[in-house]
């Protein structure tokens, strides 16, 4: 009985497209950051506003669980309009709000790390716990700080652009093992 399973890769060239993006918005991100994440947030604000229509048209076409849907619906497109009605404003409030969710986060898993830690986990995930949770209360003490905002942006635009890297090599490789 054989129990092996085949995984479906993605096209080649669809890794390429994404690791070249990627790669553009971090080098954006880090010589223009205010004017990307500008931009970013209207996409977002677009994109909050159509995924609201699709919901709401979803809810007429399948009936079930109609109550989520609308509500779902009614928030992003909610959301949305408020982004694109205040852009600025919303670029300052929407990483402060990741950096939140980032330390609440980190105080959880911290707190889990430590109880697992206690329950026979060991003093490793004891000491990441604690680590979690020190970087969690670092973070939701100063989520709403400036530098704080602009640390986060410079991250994610490290994270963009090595992770569009991988992505191309990872497309390359792709591509020459299919050759």
């Amino acid at each position: 009985m054989d129990l092996t399973f085949e995984t479906k890769q993605n096209p080649w060239w669809l890794l390429l497209m994404g690791g070249i993006l990627n790669v553009i918005i971090g080098i954006l991100l880090l010589t223009i950051p205010a004017k990307t994440v500008l931009a970013l947030v209207w996409a977002l604000g677009l994109y909050w506003v159509i995924q609201g229509i699709f919901v709401l048209v979803a809810m007429f076409v399948d009936h079930t669980a109609w109550g989520w849907k609308l509500f779902m619906g009614v928030l992003g497109i909610l959301a949305g309009i408020v982004v694109l009605r205040h852009p600025i404003a919303s670029a300052v409030t929407i990483p402060s709000i990741l950096v939140l969710l980032l330390g609440i986060q980190g105080l959880v898993v911290g707190i889990v790390s430590l109880i697992l830690a206690f329950k026979g986990g060991g003093w490793g995930m004891g000491l990441l716990g604690g680590i979690s949770i020190v970087f969690g209360i670092i973070l939701v003490l100063n989520f709403a700080n400036l530098g704080t905002v602009i640390a986060f942006v410079w991250v994610v635009a490290v994270f963009a652009l090595v992770g569009g890297i991988v992505q191309i090599v990872q497309a390359i490789r792709q591509r020459s093992e299919n050759e």
